[in-house]
């Protein structure tokens, strides 16, 4: 096979301009005008309008390239498109080889025909997907989410590149991923599934080759099959001989002692490398080649005394599920690098996180982005790019999604990381409960079309080995209350939407919940990078524009009011509404996990922001952590010590999401604000292997008599395992917004180290959410947003290699700053 990619320089232009622009590929119209100078940033301020008011026009690519004698001279001349967004039609020299309407597809087409000796010219039209989808909603008004363009589902396009309640409406266009001329000779492999099958301590690995081959008789065509161990010993080595025609050849091996491939915190991820050749008397044909994980992954969904269960269980252990959902990294796809989606799964690592919910409203991510996720050992629930929207079938529109579901699975099935297929977001649950107009019996069995049955057997028959599940969230499909506490996956928005108090969360026990959120705004660094100072209001006019959620702000106010006193100034609202978001969302994953067995998964809205905005984030688009992500990092460790506290009654209780049994000493202290300890005590427990239980129960009634004595006084505990404290927190018995803090009078020590900063903090009196940050460069600290007590530091460091630019110790100490509660009220 001989490749050339057609990646590169091109030119552009909006057609009926008569200058041409220079352009990149893979990238987009957008990128290219920002290049130009074109367009304004359409992040800043409210550039949002004329951006999208770009999406009308129609645009053309064009560029010239030589093809080599031998392409010229094979067999089969084809052009692979791996993403073309979206309305797309091409020409080559001048002749029209196809048109297409979905980005999510790979399209091939045969082109031997067209091309020529010399310079040959492809022509790209890209058009319009604003005015498509305005003129096929006036056509056929079907529901759709409805902070997005009216129209957007009609068009197999990303649906939040439209807007969303956390989006602009942005919808760029382009040629988004690579693009490329195969040249084959005789024969080409079309497609390897692998398939394993676990007893014990063996794997059986199966290998189904299709090729197609069109050599003449007598000519021999061979599959030749390597399989190599992670330490880079050959395993196997076979070859098969293939007829002509479009064959399928099969081989198996068994593989003894194999290393399995583990999840992030309960082991390793050890990759296999297996290559297909297709070769004729030596000569290589084509060639594909796969990292695999041995491992075993299913949903375990078992009748118990609560219901039914929903456990992700991995070569035999149900694990507790901990992660959030993952959307688009930015509205301009092509600005996404991998160093930036490595950077952003590495801070899921660093959170202790063990999944990825890739998200139905956004896109099918990259190779490289599941590569990396199997290095990581972070399991991804993958949804279809179905979400909040209906869907009308038909034949030409059936034909398009199977297609499309085909392309992704088995782009992707090989990959170790890769858990669930899951047919859409929430629209189960929106046919269910959701008061939505253009209800009708027609889309009603329309979506039965599609999610229960198209897809279902798509993945039945193109992925067989992996569990299907139709839709977040479900009960199993067949519009059974799809959201029941007690079977399948929930999404939870009582606490935010419904705004209930952090507390509900204990009152429901969810066999797994997949979506539960809060929202906050990003820093103060982030904010300044798309406002004025006349805009540094949570009501003006351009933070409104970056609050896609209807009276979120409003949201955001009430709860502050219900749980802080009013901030002093801008900055110091924007660090309460993340303080807020943290303590929600721990609120809810420490009670789940604390009833670990009966609630088996966490995955919290959202992980990632799309461009700077007030969302349900606990990073934002700079890859800024907010409070949310440090608490994460806490609240999802492996081993967790938390309180369950109702008024002066407080319970402790130890999580152990380990596969080994482990043992500590619990201890607690009750304080005053100044650090004297009234009380305290210790107790070793130990907790056996993924198992949660009660470590304690204490009752303060007597110590809080006092008048005001709940005001000033407050519980500290921490968890020591062999001599070394993994874990320290606080319980108030108050709402912060009552409790008399003092200033604390923080002292910062810094020391530098060879790979880092260690920044020691001392307080005099209780200070809560310590949170440092710098004003000027962008760092990952091992701990922030934490409660200090007087006399009992905490040194924090500062990775050099987290630091977006190097720092010397004296810039570092100009940049430091350091607040808690007490500064920002």
């Amino acid at each position: 096979m001989i490749k050339l990619d057609l990646g590169g320089a091109w030119s552009m232009r909006r057609i009926g301009d008569s200058d041409w622009l220079d352009a990149a590929v893979p990238g987009s119209v957008y990128a290219d005008l920002l290049r130009a100078g074109r367009m304004e940033d359409p992040f800043y301020r409210d550039n949002e309008d004329a951006a999208l008011a770009l999406c009308d026009e129609d645009y053309e690519y064009i560029r010239t390239f030589e093809a080599e004698p031998d392409m010229l001279a094979a067999d089969r001349l084809l052009l692979r498109c791996e993403g073309l967004d979206t309305l797309a039609e091409l020409y080559l020299n001048g002749t029209h080889v196809a048109s297409t309407d979905n980005m999510h597809r790979t399209y091939e087409w045969e082109v031997r025909h067209l091309l020529q000796s010399g310079s040959n010219e492809l022509r790209i039209i890209l058009r319009s997907p604003t005015r498509y989808a305005a003129v096929k909603h006036a056509d056929n008004p079907i529901w759709g989410a409805d902070d997005a363009v009216s129209g957007f589902n009609h068009l197999r396009k990303g649906h939040s590149m439209f807007g969303w309640d956390w989006g602009p409406q942005l919808p760029d266009l382009g040629i988004w991923r690579p693009i490329s001329l195969a040249a084959y000779h005789i024969g080409r492999l079309e497609d390897v599934r692998v398939r394993q099958q676990h007893t014990q301590g063996t794997v059986t690995v199966s290998a189904e080759v299709a090729a197609d081959v069109w050599a003449e008789p007598g000519s021999p065509v061979d599959a030749a099959l390597t399989f190599t161990a992670p330490d880079g010993t050959v395993l196997h080595r076979e070859s098969r001989r293939v007829e002509a025609g479009h064959r399928t050849v099969d081989f198996q091996w068994v593989v003894n002692d194999p290393e399995l491939w583990w999840p992030n915190g309960y082991g390793k991820q050890p990759l296999y490398e297996l290559t297909v050749r297709l070769e004729r008397n030596g000569t290589l044909l084509d060639s594909k080649s796969f990292t695999i994980g041995l491992r075993t992954l299913r949903v375990k969904r078992e009748k118990d005394e609560w219901g039914e269960g929903f456990a992700f269980e991995i070569n035999g252990i149900p694990i507790f599920i901990q992660g959030a959902n993952y959307i688009p990294e930015d509205n301009i796809l092509s600005r996404v690098k991998p160093q930036q989606t490595d950077r952003l799964l590495r801070d899921c690592l660093e959170a202790n996180f063990n999944c990825v919910r890739v998200w139905g409203g956004g896109i099918y991510p990259s190779d490289d982005f599941y590569d990396r996720c199997d290095r990581y050992g972070l399991i991804v629930w993958q949804d279809f790019m179905f979400a909040c929207a209906f869907y009308e079938m038909n034949d030409a529109f059936s034909e398009n999604i199977r297609q499309e579901a085909i392309d992704n699975i088995k782009r992707l099935r090989h990959h170790a990381s890769l858990a669930l297929w899951c047919g859409n977001n929430e629209m189960e649950e929106a046919w269910v409960s959701w008061d939505i107009p253009g209800k009708t019996p027609k889309l009603r069995t329309d979506y039965l079309k599609q999610f229960e049955i198209l897809l279902a057997d798509v993945v039945k028959r193109y992925d067989p080995d992996r569990d299907y599940w139709p839709s977040s969230p479900s009960s199993g499909g067949s519009f059974d209350q799809p959201n029941d506490e007690n079977r399948g996956d929930v999404h939870y928005w009582e606490v935010w939407h419904g705004q209930k108090p952090f507390t509900e969360y204990r009152k429901h026990h969810f066999r797994f919940c997949s979506e539960f959120g809060f929202q906050s705004f990003p820093s103060p660094k982030t904010v300044r990078t798309f406002t004025l100072p006349e805009d540094r209001n949570i009501f003006s006019y351009v933070m409104e524009r970056h609050q896609k959620n209807k009276a979120a702000n409003g949201k955001i106010l009430y709860y502050l009011s219900d749980n802080l006193k009013y901030p002093k100034d801008f900055d110091s609202l924007l660090y309460s509404s993340q303080m807020l978001q943290a303590e929600a969302i721990k609120y809810g994953v420490e009670h789940w996990r604390r009833n670990r067995g009966r609630c088996m998964g966490s995955i919290y809205w959202q992980l990632n922001d799309c461009w700077p905005v007030a969302s349900w984030s606990s990073m934002d688009n700079f890859g800024r952590w907010k409070a949310l992500h440090y608490f994460a990092k806490r609240f999802y460790a492996p081993v967790l010590l938390s309180a369950k506290d109702e008024g002066p009654k407080v319970e402790l209780h130890l999580t152990n999401d380990t596969l080994s049994p482990v043992t500590g000493t619990v201890s607690w202290w009750l304080k005053d604000r100044s650090g004297q300890v009234l009380k305290e005590s210790s107790l070793d427990v130990t907790v056996p292997a993924l198992q949660a239980q009660m470590c304690t129960g204490l009752d303060f009634s007597d110590d809080l008599k006092a008048k005001g004595a709940n005001r000033r006084l407050y519980l500290e505990y921490a968890l020591d395992i062999g001599g070394q404290e993994i874990s320290r927190a606080t319980v108030l018995f108050t709402k912060p917004k009552h409790f008399e803090f003092e200033d604390p009078s923080i002292i910062t020590e810094i020391a530098e180290q060879q790979d880092a900063f260690a920044i020691t903090l001392r307080s005099g009196s209780f200070a809560k959410y310590v949170t440092l940050e710098l004003t000027e460069a962008d760092g990952v600290f091992s701990d922030n947003s934490f409660d200090l007590s007087a006399g009992v530091p905490v040194t924090v460091l500062l990775a050099k290699e987290r630091l977006s630019a190097p720092l010397e110790l004296e810039e570092l100490r100009r940049q430091l700053t350091v607040q808690s509660l007490y500064q920002w009220s």
